[in-house]
């Protein structure tokens, strides 16, 4: 079986790690960063799944402008500053982050470079469920997402996913099996608090 991923730390280091990355991408695009128990919380949490090594990813749900990109970019700019071997130690770790629209576009504009987009050891995927659920690509219908997902699931590639939508809207938008193989795949953690854009 394939070794999952997971960030060689403890969870207290994962999280002060972590902190320190969010607040850096804060700061990066102009913003100040806000430390709250809502925040707390979601370092918390997400430090222990990328610690655990339980799951093949992690899901950000939430409303807009609460934080799950900033949070996705800052731990793809974690991962380039510490530089953890991949499974084969031929490489490290990195995480390509690509918008849902992108990959339906590229599903149907370039399905070869799709497919290497879905074999990708780490992926990044923002904003899932604003993206055309279906596509044609020379005359064959594609539904990128549930084609990612579903080849990721079987690959077991680390995948970090960011949405507004909410678990029952997943189901409703991608199927049953689509939204019970992401119950097995990633951690689910909300973002409830409010909006940092004024």
């Amino acid at each position: 079986m394939k070794e999952r991923f997971r960030l060689p730390f403890d969870e207290d280091t994962a999280a002060a790690l972590l902190r320190s990355a969010i607040e850096g991408e804060v700061c990066r695009t102009g913003g100040t960063f806000i430390r709250s128990d809502a925040v707390e919380s979601q370092v918390r949490s997400l430090a222990v799944t990328l610690t655990s090594g339980r799951r093949c990813g992690v899901m950000l749900c939430g409303l807009c402008g609460n934080g799950k990109t900033t949070v996705m970019r800052a731990f793809q700019r974690l991962l380039n500053v510490v530089r953890i071997p991949d499974n084969f130690h031929r490489n490290v770790y990195g995480m390509p982050i690509v918008n849902a629209i992108h990959i339906a576009h590229l599903c149907r504009s370039n399905y070869d470079e799709f497919l290497r987009l879905c074999d990708h050891e780490m992926l990044g995927i923002d904003d899932m469920g604003i993206e055309p659920t279906e596509v044609l690509e020379f005359g064959n219908l594609h539904r990128p997402l549930t084609d990612l997902l579903t080849r990721r699931y079987e690959n077991r590639g680390f995948t970090f996913i960011t949405t507004n939508l909410v678990p029952q809207q997943i189901r409703k938008l991608y199927g049953d099996r689509i939204a019970d193989r992401l119950n097995e795949m990633v951690d689910k953690i909300v973002f409830d608090n409010p909006s940092f854009r004024k």
